[in-house]
């Protein structure tokens, strides 16, 4: 029998010579972190100059710049005031007894806080006297005389002002330095980890763990880490519904990219 007219054979088409197929690569979970890092940044404390891990003097410092990172202002309006009130000499919270509520007003409206320098003004003195009352005036005596966290949690969550946000950005940066500042892992850090999918799924019933782990690998400090991913957070959690995550993660790509 012949070939029945009109009867086509099917061919399947050859590539294009000299162009490859493409082949997805998988990024190592270490080099998105890297990534995350470069991207936004790390502590906020060494952003600001700030050495927690240099002594105590340093941590007083951390505890007045986290005192005005606690309120609902910007990050960059909380750094240019704490500029101001650590030029102005203002090194620990119980200096703020040394300056008189209008010169703390002032140097808060200099530093862009206008929105709250009332306020802060009061509480920067409230504080101050809580410090001095319950502490001799030194932050460091709340590391020393509370180590283990919840003691340490719970004391600093007492403190005019302070709250669970305050207390976490406070205590996430201190891991290291206080025996008892060992917070969980933000949840904004673990909730954009899993969307990045920097560990497993059983790496995720200990995420502190899984993102200490994963930061030694990167050769990065994981106090770095946590802060870069909730920076992230801050910065692309309104677009996660519709990003595909992990390394193709819209939220990773250069400015103006």
């Amino acid at each position: 029998m012949g070939r029945h007219r009109g009867a086509a054979t099917m061919v399947r088409p050859e590539p294009p010579r000299g162009r490859a197929r493409r082949r997805t690569v998988p990024v190592p979970a270490a080099a998105v972190a890297r990534r995350v890092t470069r991207r936004f940044g790390g502590r906020f404390s060494t952003e600001l100059g700030i050495d927690v891990d240099a002594g105590d003097a340093e941590v007083e410092r951390w505890f007045l710049a986290a005192t005005l990172f606690g309120t609902r202002i910007s990050a960059t309006l909380a750094e240019r005031a704490f500029g101001v009130l650590d030029s102005a000499g203002l090194r620990r919270i119980a200096d703020a007894a040394q300056f008189s509520w209008d010169d703390l007003v002032a140097l808060l409206d200099a530093g862009g806080y206008a929105r709250y320098d009332f306020k802060t003004a009061s509480r920067l003195h409230a504080l101050a006297a809580a410090v001095t009352e319950w502490a001799g005036g030194s932050v460091a005596t709340f590391g020393s005389r509370h180590t283990s966290y919840p003691e340490l949690r719970d004391a600093l969550d007492d403190l005019p002002g302070w709250g669970p946000v305050t207390v976490g950005l406070f205590l996430r940066e201190l891991r290291t330095v206080w025996l008892g500042a060992s917070p969980p892992l933000d949840t904004r850090a673990e909730e954009i980890a899993r969307h990045l999918r920097l560990y497993t799924a059983a790496a995720g019933r200990d995420p502190l763990g899984a993102i200490t782990r994963l930061s030694d690998e990167a050769g990065l400090d994981a106090r770095d880490v946590e802060g870069g991913l909730v920076r992230m957070w801050l910065a692309h959690r309104h677009a996660m519904a519709g990003c595909p995550g992990g390394a193709a993660c819209t939220g990773l790509a250069p400015v103006g990219g």
